[in-house]
């Protein structure tokens, strides 16, 4: 998977930080199979009565009760197959039917736009995780200066919301899917809050 040249993090609000912490927990879920390190992670979240607050206590309970290869199992039964997943997290895929089409040529020119480095890796960057990854630094100022929230709003609208919300309830929906069911809740309900909060930005 690709990773993301970043810069030293600026100083940044608790809300920001939080909307950063929920988009880097979401990329590392969806990136590649999970580690032992970042299943014991799970089982140690705090949860409440959010709707984003009891799918991650469904998904403590599941890391808890779970072993680590069918976990990883289950992430290559899903999002990798033989030959291929049954659900295909790139951008291009969900938008137009094709692996490496018009989007992911657009979001590079928007990278380059934006300053961001990305090390070659096997997926192309329109990879979920890697949009995620690119809105947490897009929050934190990590790619060389401070976003706006405009801006932030300009990325996602044009890079997540056509098709992100699609890719969560197909993963939620999955018919292999455990352990990742509740993850594509808690994204599918974190997502709505970004729209919402993107919405009520007017000057934005």
């Amino acid at each position: 998977m690709n990773s993301i040249n970043v810069t030293k993090e600026l100083l940044i609000e608790e809300e920001d930080q939080l909307r950063a912490d929920m988009y880097s927990f979401l990329a590392s879920l969806l990136r590649t199979e999970p580690s032992a390190d970042l299943v014991k992670q799970l089982t140690l979240l705090e949860s409440d009565d959010t709707p984003i607050g009891k799918a991650i206590k469904i998904l403590t309970k599941l890391a808890s009760s779970l072993d680590l290869p069918s976990i990883r199992a289950e992430y290559v039964g899903i999002f990798i197959g033989v030959g291929r997943g049954e659900i295909l997290p790139f951008a291009s895929y969900y938008l137009t039917g094709f692996l490496k089409d018009k989007p992911l040529a657009k979001l590079r020119g928007d990278m380059q736009e934006i300053g961001i480095t990305v090390s070659s890796g096997i997926d192309p960057e329109d990879h979920i995780a890697t949009l995620f990854d690119i809105m947490a630094g897009l929050i934190l100022g990590k790619f060389n200066r401070k976003f706006s929230i405009g801006e932030q709003k300009d990325f996602f609208n044009k890079h997540l919301a056509p098709w992100v919300d699609l890719l969560m309830r197909d993963i939620e929906a999955s018919k292999i899917a455990v352990f990742y069911a509740p993850v594509g809740t808690i994204g599918r309900e974190f997502i709505e809050i970004e729209r919402s909060s993107f919405k009520m930005n007017v000057a934005g």
